[in-house]
């Protein structure tokens, strides 16, 4: 049976409603060019049983690949109590609280997330989620031009992620605020005498990741200094895990801490969903994006979750708001607080600290033993480094993958940086000293 329930007399019906008398006319202005004029080439329907055989032999033709590549995203474990409490039918239906009053059980989770992220940050406030970490650095961004309202440039670090960056590129295609990048050092940090140079009397924020695109600790006490001494906000862009092992933003001196959430329980999934985190000092919460659940007590004295703020468009007048992003990863968002309180504090730092030591071991091994030499071979790093190669490292990646490894990221894919070529290599608790062997095996041959 056809998939499209409409019948002929259904379709007539449509199309006197929308004031025309055939298909052809109410897709006229569609250039022919974009008009399909036959059939689909698509295979004859299956019944059910069919198509569940059908997409389990092409699963099993799937290849599982040992992945090492990194980049923002990472192939961390997730504890099988975060699907199966995530895909409880009260969580997995529900979609955002727009009736508050009534969605305490999905206020109470959001609540704990912000907690949660609080801590992970050291700042006073955390909202709902955003929907990734490129968007929440944009969003910081504006919400810094919002506070700042008299200084209106950027200064952006050139080690921070290219893809942030470009998401920063495309919010500011309205605004047209300035933004300057500020360059790195041969070691593969912000150069912060550059830094200096470029924060002014008209700089609103100044943004700086660590560890950085290619894995290296950057200084973010010294970069917070530098900011704060012009006067301007200081946003840091980490990592969650690393959290566990290096000093929080907020102690580092941020203003706003954003990070990407994927590595706190979210798998792969083939680059989403994930979700932004967003965390801020208390006296910008009134600036931040997004919603914020706070708790409180109701006429009876029992604690209860409400929507403390929501900043946005659709809640308040257009040109008061901070925002336009419209809901939060709520779901996404679940899944990373059971993750954190599966794991707890020190789960949380020995998934770091053995990231960390894999991280260490294979950089040890293959400085020793291969001819591939390390792209910054001074800066500290926690899972993550680049590795120069002789020619482009996505011809290592396939070879890699015809032996059952994703070898790492080819940094020549990589919009706005300032190195020709590269493979960056990253490390999880996952991976254990067999897959850094393969891993050695491929790099020789390559």
């Amino acid at each position: 049976m056809s998939y499209v329930p409409h019948s002929d007399a259904d379709r007539q019906e449509m199309l006197r409603a929308a004031g025309v008398s055939s298909e052809e006319e109410l897709f006229a202005d569609i250039p022919d060019k974009f008009r399909l004029r036959e059939p689909l080439d698509l295979p004859s329907a299956l019944s059910e049983w069919e198509t569940v055989r059908t997409l389990g032999r092409l699963a099993n033709e799937s290849k599982h690949l040992l992945c090492f590549a990194g980049a923002g995203y990472y192939d961390h474990h997730t504890p099988a109590a975060v699907d199966h409490l995530i895909r409880r039918s009260e969580f997995y239906t529900a979609y955002t609280p727009y009736q508050a009053e009534v969605s305490q059980g999905t206020l109470q989770s959001i609540y704990e997330f912000q907690s949660m992220i609080c801590e992970l940050t050291g700042l006073d406030v955390a909202n709902a989620s955003m929907y990734d970490g490129a968007s929440a650095m944009a969003e910081a961004a504006l919400m810094a031009d919002s506070i700042q309202r008299d200084r209106q440039k950027i200064v952006l670090s050139i080690t921070a992620n290219p893809h942030y960056r470009q998401v920063l590129d495309t919010y500011n295609l309205g605004l047209q605020l300035p933004v300057e990048i500020a360059p790195r050092t041969d070691g593969g940090v912000t150069d912060l005498e550059r830094l200096k140079e470029l924060v002014d009397d008209d700089t609103s924020a100044v943004i700086v990741q660590s560890p950085n695109f290619y894995g290296a600790i950057e200084d973010l006490e010294a970069a917070a200094g530098i900011a704060h001494d012009a006067g301007a906000l200081f946003i840091a862009v980490v990592d969650p895990v690393s959290l566990a092992l290096l000093k929080s933003p907020g102690a580092c001196g941020a203003d706003i801490a954003v990070a990407e959430g994927q590595p706190l329980g979210i798998p792969l999934s083939y680059g989403g969903p994930v979700l932004g985190l967003f965390a801020a000092r208390g006296d910008y919460i009134r600036s931040m994006p997004g919603r914020i659940v706070g708790q409180t007590e109701d006429v009876d004295g029992r604690r209860g979750f409400v929507l403390t703020l929501q900043t946005r468009e659709q809640h308040i007048r257009r040109e008061k708001a901070t925002s336009n992003i419209c809901t939060n990863q709520g779901l996404i968002a679940l899944a990373a607080t059971i993750y954190m309180a599966t794991v707890g504090k020190g789960g949380l730092r020995q998934v770091a600290e053995t990231s960390a030591q894999v991280a260490h071991y294979a950089y040890d091994r293959i400085v020793a033993e291969t001819d591939l030499e390390p792209l910054f071979p001074d800066a500290p790093f926690v899972r993550e480094f680049a590795l120069q190669t002789p020619g482009d490292a996505r011809q290592l990646i396939e070879k890699g993958a015809d032996r059952g490894i994703l070898a790492g990221v080819a940094l020549s894919r990589f919009p706005h940086i300032d190195v020709d070529d590269g493979l960056l290599v990253a490390f999880t608790e996952k991976r254990s000293k067999d897959d850094v062997d393969l891993l050695l095996e491929v790099l020789k041959e390559a």
